[in-house]
């Protein structure tokens, strides 16, 4: 029998190696996926291949056998079982059968209203990371017994380790089992786990079915992306079925009603107790019933021809699918009619998205593709069911639960309609999903706000004032799970990342720069606007200015370049000043990408003037998500938090204010680090270190990558940043001969000299003055937009900075300049003629000009044509 490995051994030159089950519990395929090529395909844990419900249910409770003998009857009893979503919610459900009396809980990807979060992590390799922890109980997980944790494979460990480690802050426990249908860890990995248990004083045993290791030779990422980009089918469909013995396909899918008990959960997600698997035990065979009666119509073997010999009735081939998380209740349905004499096969639908090859010696042979209908928290997509086509099946059980009854399912692309093509009789079970009991509300935490409607605002979504991806790790509400330093890369640098000398900066970043992100701007600001996508989900298109605009460019720098060195020593000393009782120098951390250039401008100040030279880093933060938890976790394995400051080039509404004050207010691991921003510009008066208060032209504001070191805004996706990943970001080397950055670094510190003097007396006067944020900006912005009708402040662009912004890269409606602003708006004024926007002037403006998008986006709005500029 050929190894459903071959295929993709062949051909990328994967091996496993260890113990010599692994090959009969192990397949291989190609993940569609930018993060890793292969994928460990599992023969015995029913999610992409169908298998026999009494193996797939076996070799859990098997597991569960084993980790009750290993931990005695009395240390058994008090044990608690975790499984993760999606893969092996099943398994571990059955682990804690294995057990006997443990209380189970499996992660969810799926956020459930009313029910209070107990914590949440991310899975680095996934294609869908976002875990959360929902149980009804908010004590399950509080107890001094053993925690069981599950999971179909152990790879590097990472997210167990990173579960264990978040939960044991909240809940300490002397004594975890981690229980894997195969263990493929590296040696280092290996030696990680040791230490790490070491580290927080508790045992932490294994347990798998196999162990050994996967050999991958080097490039085989980009090789693998390569066979899956000439394999992958038009469409994604799965190739035609073979043949099914001559029977009709049913067009309308029965409905079965199972009569399910009331107030039995439907699988662990938000708990499940031996006192429910009582339940469902009673009332398997009801069901069971129910099903059996469903199978018989359309499932008999059809009479012998006139004059053919008689033959064999056989039993009808059925394939129970299950959905996604739901996999418990409809392996035990399996089951239960395996048991009843039925030949049966089990498996279930997924997220995840896998390359299908017609091949003998490849895991997937088939793919089944749908939308998905169960309407996700992460938006739509695309879902998927494997080796279903084609696997010669009389009849199929779909086990969905309520929430994914929807018209969706039903749909003529749905998965329903995707099934009667390949199989001739469709039943459709549809489980109760269930809903906690509510509890007694608990008052919730707002945090304050410096100005009445600032809690509830939407923050901005421009690159000053909100440019990375969300957190990872497993966390408590509102707080992160520390990662261990260990597993933290060093900071990406110059020349190899970004066009700024290595010394400059590092860059707390992963990068991105071989993944296609652009996207036109039109479709950008309609999937932003309809709420469709997340604006760090993708990139502008890079403008590239026409040679008009460079001048500008050129002119402003020349002009401006003393009254920025002005600012630049101004913010510098004021920080000197304010860190002058701590034993070390400051540590500058930029917010990438408009606060880097700040950041660098201000080293060259402390250096050239002080002889200092002061670390700097530039990390990423994303509206509504706060700032990278990982870069805070390495910043506070290497420096003091106390001598953190971050950076960022201007102000506007102060959203990135209020949004880093609240990400490190809400969490007791990052209490350590002083929330305030110190920028060159602050025209809303949101922070108290600034350089000026003027809003004026900061040429670094004209252009995008051409000037912050050829990098990209950051990218949030959740498809390429995982829980031991920096959030990412482009290096866009192909523009190097367009690049200004330091050309105007360098025009700025030759004006250091000159502006001295100046500086070290204004200083003086600022530090004795009351510099207290009053956020008069705010309420301008407040007042534009009720008097223009927008009626929504997160379009509304305040200052020189956030006005270019709108310009480069979002649907500009009109443009406001305060009557009389010269120069500083030369280059707004070009921009605006290029895209054919309004300039109106306006007195009484308290900032220099202010940018309106686009308030009721359609395609005939202004920039609809997707290009940032037409260039003349």
């Amino acid at each position: 029998m050929v190894w459903t490995g071959t295929w993709v051994a062949e051909r990328l030159g994967v091996e496993l190696v260890g113990d010599e089950e692994l090959t009969a519990l192990l397949g291989l395929a190609l993940r569609r996926n930018p993060k890793r090529a292969h994928l460990l395909v599992s023969s015995v844990l029913g999610k992409h291949v169908p298998q026999h419900p009494s193996v797939v249910y076996g070799s859990g409770l098997g597991l569960g056998l084993r980790v009750r003998e290993l931990l005695g009857a009395d240390e058994a009893e008090n044990a608690v079982v975790l499984g993760y979503a999606e893969t092996a919610t099943a398994l571990g459900h059955a682990v804690a059968d294995g057990l006997g009396s443990a209380p189970y809980l499996h992660s969810t990807r799926r956020p459930v209203a009313g029910v209070t979060t107990a914590g949440g992590f991310e899975e680095s390799h996934s294609h869908a990371t976002s875990h959360l922890l929902l149980p009804e109980d908010p004590e399950l997980l509080a107890g001094k017994g053993p925690l069981v944790l599950v999971d179909d494979e152990f790879s590097t460990g990472n997210t167990v380790l990173n579960t264990i480690r978040g939960l044991h802050e909240r809940y300490p426990r002397d004594r975890y089992v981690v229980v894997a249908l195969v263990d493929m860890r590296a040696p280092a990995d290996r030696d990680r786990l040791t230490g790490f248990a070491a580290e927080i004083g508790a045992r932490v045993d294994l347990i798998s079915l196999a162990a050994g290791t996967v050999g991958l030779p080097d490039g085989v990422l980009e090789k693998g992306q390569e066979l899956v980009a000439r394999h992958e089918p038009a469409g994604g469909t799965a190739p035609a079925p073979r043949s099914r013995g001559g029977y009709a396909a049913v067009a309308t899918p029965v409905r079965v009603d199972l009569d399910w008990p009331a107030e039995l959960p439907d699988g662990g997600r938000h708990g499940f107790t031996p006192a429910h698997r009582a339940r469902l035990e009673a009332a398997l065979p009801a069901m069971t019933d129910a099903l059996t009666e469903a199978l018989a119509v359309g499932t008999a073997d059809p009479a012998p021809a006139p004059g053919a010999a008689p033959h064999t009735p056989r039993a009808p081939r059925v394939l129970v699918l299950g959905f996604e998380e739901l996999m418990y209740a409809p392996l035990r349905l399996a089951g239960a009619l395996e048991d009843a004499g039925l030949d049966v096969r089990y498996s279930t639908t997924t997220r995840s998205p896998v390359l299908a090859v017609d091949d003998p010696g490849y895991a997937i042979r088939t793919r089944l593709v749908f939308p998905a209908h169960d309407t996700p928290a992460d938006g739509p997509g695309e879902r998927y069911a494997y080796n279903v086509a084609g696997g010669g099946y009389d009849a199929v059980v779909a086990v969905v639960d309520s929430a994914a009854d929807t018209p969706e399912l039903h749909a003529p692309e749905g998965l329903l309609a995707q099934l009667a093509a390949h199989i001739p009789h469709v039943v459709l079970a549809v489980v109760p999903s269930y809903a906690p009991h509510p509890r007694e509300a608990v008052e919730p935490v707002v945090p304050s706000a410096p100005h009445p409607q600032a809690a509830v605002e939407p923050v901005a979504e421009t690159e000053s004032e909100a440019t990375g991806p969300e957190e990872s790790g497993l966390a408590a509400i509102g707080s992160e799970a520390p990662e261990r330093s260990s597993m933290l890369p060093e900071p990406l640098r110059g020349p190899a990342f970004s066009s700024y000398a290595p010394e400059e900066v590092g860059w707390l970043l992963q990068d991105l720069s071989d993944v296609e992100l652009e996207a036109p701007t039109e479709e950008r600001e309609e999937a932003i606007q309809s709420g469709g996508a997340h604006y760090a989900e993708s990139l502008p298109v890079e403008y590239q200015p026409s040679d008009r605009y460079q001048e500008l460019f050129h002119s402003a720098l020349e002009s401006t370049a003393a009254r920025i060195a002005h600012a630049v020593g101004i913010v510098t000393e004021t920080v000197l000043a304010e860190k002058s009782d701590r034993p070390g120098p400051p540590v500058l951390v930029s917010l990438a990408r408009a606060g880097t250039p700040v950041g660098v401008l201000m080293r060259r100040w402390a250096h050239r003037r002080h002889g200092l030279e002061l670390p700097h880093y530039a990390v990423s933060i994303v509206r509504g998500r706060g700032i990278d938890a990982n870069a805070l976790r390495w910043l506070a394995a290497h420096h003091d938090p106390a001598d953190v400051v971050f950076v960022d080039g201007w102000t506007g509404k102060g959203a990135i204010t209020r949004e880093l004050a609240a990400a490190l207010r809400e969490s007791e691991e990052f209490a350590g680090f002083d929330p305030e921003i110190a920028v060159l510009a602050d025209p809303g008066s949101c922070v108290r270190v600034y350089g000026t208060r003027e809003d004026f032209l900061i040429p670094s504001a004209c252009l995008n990558s051409t000037v912050s070191g050829l990098i990209s805004r950051t990218v949030l996706r959740s498809d390429l940043v995982g829980a031991d990943d920096f959030h990412g970001a482009k290096f866009y080397r192909e523009l190097a001969g367009a690049d200004v950055s330091n050309a105007f670094l360098d025009a700025v510190e030759a004006r250091f000299d000159e502006v001295a003097d100046t500086v070290d007396r204004d200083v003086k006067d600022l530090l004795a003055g009351d510099r207290t944020p009053t956020w008069e900006g705010w309420a301008a912005v407040e007042r534009i937009s009720e008097e223009y009708g927008i009626h929504d402040v997160n379009l509304v662009k305040p200052g020189v900075g956030e006005t270019t912004r709108v310009l480069l890269r979002r649907v500009p409606w009109k443009i406001l300049a305060r009557r009389g602003a010269g120069a500083d708006l030369a280059h707004v004024r070009l921009l605006a003629e290029q895209r054919g926007v309004p300039v109106e002037e306006v007195d009484g403006l308290p900032y220099t000009c202010v940018g309106l998008i686009h308030p009721q986006y359609t395609r005939g709005a202004t920039g609809a044509d997707g290009k940032a500029v037409a260039s003349r």
